[in-house]
């Protein structure tokens, strides 16, 4: 799956729409566009997820009214070539921030209020119901359950507010929103943070949450780095010291290192952990270049890929993170870079291969 767009140079405003396209690897990475998409940044592309229900044909994108800038979740069947539900929520419109590992339900976030408070992060445009409100009682992180669509709000702003209110008295004046809504393995627990004002580091508001589904636990925890990754159970992998980690948020502790020092170039980089487990890829984004160092959590093996230019697209809303995806056989990642021959934005696959000694 891709978003296929006609300009790179700017942010998308609500006349924009990209095109949902799938690349069809069995025919010569032949393109095929399926749908449209008002419901999009060149950061977070339109939250592609493929429906663990039906993996193999149906996925989950966002897109937004054009009339009234209202967003919300679209699934999509590949084979019937249509879409087959659309979550719209007229009074509170969000859209889905991460679908659950084995499907049911999906998180679901306020882009319009993300486009105000973090702009990258958000759909320029989009209704924002919020208003001007810092700490909403009926916005924060949603739920919505795949088969009925019945939505329901996990966890308020109105709520995040008392919790970070004990170590940050100051968010009484801030305005706060979600970021990075990430479930866990076994769908048991979902982290996120709560933030303001993060364009302006002496006045950021950069706290680390951990909530489960049905709205119990919620918790605060030490800053372990902006791209974590849930390892297993209560583990997530992130950065602490300059070295990656893995930090327990049951007994909200590093209990272990990943690699040695000299494996990962930027540990608080953008990372993925294979679907099997047995794979940590670490993206590193430094002097105008991204690349790709892969571990193996088995043995310790490592190996690093060429490095790519970024371009002029090295900080900003533009920018392009290193953003590695597994596929399902967790033997390549996708990566977003740019093309050394036109300058555009393109997809590239780097693929794992084993090399054994000749007998």
């Amino acid at each position: 799956l891709a978003l296929r767009t006609f300009f790179q140079e700017r942010m998308p405003g609500p006349g924009d729409a990209a095109d949902v396209v799938i690349v069809d690897t069995a025919n010569g990475d032949a393109v095929r566009r399926l749908d449209r998409s008002r419901g999009w940044n060149p950061q977070q592309g339109t939250m592609f997820y493929w429906n663990p229900a039906a993996s193999r044909s149906q996925f989950f994108f966002n897109d937004r009214d054009e009339a009234t800038g209202k967003v919300f979740t679209v699934l999509y069947d590949v084979v019937a070539r249509r879409r087959v539900r659309e979550y719209r929520f007229d009074d509170t419109p969000v859209a889905t921030g991460g679908v659950a590992q084995r499907g049911v339900r999906f998180l679901a976030l306020n882009y319009g209020r993300l486009a105000r408070l973090r702009r990258v992060t958000g759909y320029p445009g989009a209704h924002d119901y919020t208003g001007d409100a810092l700490h909403p009682a009926d916005d924060g992180i949603h739920m919505v359950d795949v088969a009925s669509g019945a939505r329901q709000l996990l966890v308020s702003y109105r709520r995040l507010a008392d919790l970070v209110r004990t170590v940050r008295p100051d968010v009484d004046r801030k305005a706060l929103f979600i970021n990075h809504t990430l479930w866990s393995r076994d769908d048991s627990h979902i982290y996120f943070y709560v933030r303001a004002e993060f364009d302006t580091p002496a006045e950021r508001i950069d706290i680390p949450c951990t909530i489960r589904p049905d709205g119990t636990g919620l918790t605060m925890h030490e800053h372990i780095g902006g791209h974590p990754e849930w390892r297993d159970g209560t583990h997530l992998i992130g950065v602490k010291d300059n070295r990656q980690v893995v930090y327990d948020i049951a007994s909200r502790r590093v209990v272990d290192t990943l690699g040695a020092p000299e494996v990962f170039p930027q540990p608080g980089g953008d990372i993925a952990l294979s679907p099997d487990g047995g794979w940590l890829v670490n993206g590193h984004s430094l002097r105008g270049i991204n690349g790709y160092t892969v571990l193996s959590l088995a043995d310790g093996t490592w190996a690093r890929t060429p490095d790519m230019s970024r371009g002029a697209y090295t900080s900003g809303e533009l920018r392009i993170d290193g953003a590695p995806a597994w596929n399902r056989s967790g033997d390549a990642f996708l990566f977003p870079g740019l093309d050394p021959k036109d300058g555009t934005r393109q997809m590239f696959m780097t693929r794992i291969v084993s090399q054994r000694p000749a007998p």
